[in-house]
């Protein structure tokens, strides 16, 4: 990963995109390269009409690639960023910009994700467990004899799990299936192999469940653990349960135990945790596409069976003001307008008007998370007061006022560096490596490299 090398096919490349716009003189280069994926500045050429882009469609930029990840997982790093000067001779410096532990990738940009200050740390929502239910009981249209004997109408030759096989899953999750789970895979247990690769009896049973259903080993318990998420974006959820909501607006839940696949992501769940109006064993959906909550599906599973679909009445949502707030030029208008005692989340946008200040919000009692934008602060120094904080997101020179003022909140979990448009990394990933040593936390790595990609063509 250190030879200059491995990385020549890549710079090269980047060069020739600089060149096309007319870059003048030496030109620095920035990017992206993880295992999994990579962000460049590249023009890809773009696939005739009716076809779907293919790797032959980029393969000098795929094969650059290729030879930077193998030396990744040669040296068993999954991510890392870089910047490089060029000069017009060829002669390059190469600087590579990590990893480091406590620091999160970030998202088509060489600049890092979140600071991990604390180890281990996870936003509120992500400790919140639910409220206890001890009145919840089964919905009256579950139904064990008229559950089965459909089932078994349905797929008169499906196998079924044995009882240790379901003492044995229930070992494996710590908890104990309910009854209607149990006779479900007493009916199926839903193993490929049962099907001999017959796709249009897998499809068939689907129909029959009314969902894509997991074999015993598949169920999983869909705890807040399950639901992983980036600091930047977990930071900015709150968890919320109105007193007539069904199900418990919660990231996840050690009652949530997921059974099956709507068959686009979205998982389902027998729900033993529901909320103050909801039913216990109701069958809930997890989107794949939110981080927090869930959606009423059924009544019980066998409601779901039969088809007898379900959903949240309206009106049962909170009737407070919102625990999430977003102060920029098309939501909020001030400052002033987001504050109340159950704020949680303030997020200060694209703004045009004159900086803000944070006066309204402090010594608010639930204010945990603040993101603002590069410039919308009036006085950064006021984020000192806010010390209830876990999570922070401010532009570069906010917290530089910070650092230099010796005023960086210490009881923050994580933090974030605001950046937008075309940044030198370099002073961006100098300031987090402060942050970082403030926590003493490994700071991001810097490796510079020097090598010689030779003159333009």
């Amino acid at each position: 990963m250190n030879d200059f090398a491995t990385w020549a096919p890549v710079l090269r490349l980047l060069r020739a995109e600089r060149a096309r716009r007319s870059a003048a003189g030496s030109v620095r280069v920035t990017g992206r390269i993880g295992r999994g994926g990579w962000s460049l500045a590249l023009t890809r050429r773009m696939p005739p009409p009716g076809r779907a882009a293919q790797v032959e469609d980029m393969q000098e930029e795929h094969d650059a690639v290729k030879r930077v990840q193998e030396a990744l997982a040669d040296a068993g790093v999954d991510d890392v960023s870089f910047t490089a000067e060029i000069r017009p001779t060829g002669r390059t410096v190469l600087q590579l910009l990590g990893p480091s532990p406590a620091v999160e990738p970030g998202i088509g940009t060489p600049h890092p994700g979140a600071l991990i200050l604390v180890d281990g740390a996870v936003p509120e929502p992500w400790r919140r467990l639910p409220e206890p239910a001890p009145g919840a009981a089964p919905a009256p249209s579950a139904d064990l004899e008229l559950l089965e004997r459909t089932l078994r109408e349905r797929l008169p030759h499906a196998i079924g799990a044995t009882e240790e096989e379901i003492a044995a899953a229930e070992a494996r999750l710590g908890v104990t299936l309910p009854d209607e789970l149990k006779v479900l895979y007493r009916v199926k247990r839903a193993r490929w192999e049962d099907l001999s690769g017959d796709h249009d009896a897998a499809r068939n049973e689907c129909e029959a469940v009314g969902c894509e259903l997991f074999d015993l080993d598949g169920l999983y318990v869909a705890d807040a653990a399950s639901r992983r998420c980036r600091w930047e974006f977990a930071a900015m959820e709150a968890v919320v349960t109105g007193p007539g909501a069904r199900v418990q607006g919660l990231v996840g839940s050690p009652g949530w135990i997921a059974f099956g696949d709507n068959g686009g992501g979205d998982r389902l769940a027998v729900d033993l945790t529901p909320g103050p109006r909801g039913h216990k064993g109701q069958i809930i959906m997890l989107s794949h596409e939110e981080n927090v909550g869930a959606e009423l599906v059924a009544d019980s599973l066998t409601d779901l069976v039969l088809g007898r679909l379900g959903s949240e009445p309206r009106g049962c949502g909170q009737r407070r003001p919102p625990a999430v707030a977003r102060v920029n030029v098309a939501s909020l208008r001030s400052v002033e307008a987001a504050a109340h005692p159950g704020l949680e989340v303030l997020s200060i946008g694209v703004w045009d008007e004159a900086p803000l200040s944070l006066a309204p919000v402090l010594g608010l009692p639930r204010l945990r998370t603040l993101t603002a934008y590069p410039g919308t602060l009036a006085d950064p120094l006021e984020i000192a007061a806010l010390t209830g904080l876990e999570y922070l997101e401010l532009g570069p020179q906010e917290w530089r006022v910070l650092l230099d003022a010796g005023t960086v909140p210490r009881g923050l979990s994580a933090a974030a560096i605001r950046t937008h448009g075309d940044q030198d990394p370099l002073p961006i990933v100098a300031v987090a490596n402060e942050i970082l040593d403030l926590w003493d936390r490994p700071r991001i790595v810097r490796t510079v490299l020097e090598g010689d990609l030779g003159p333009r063509a």
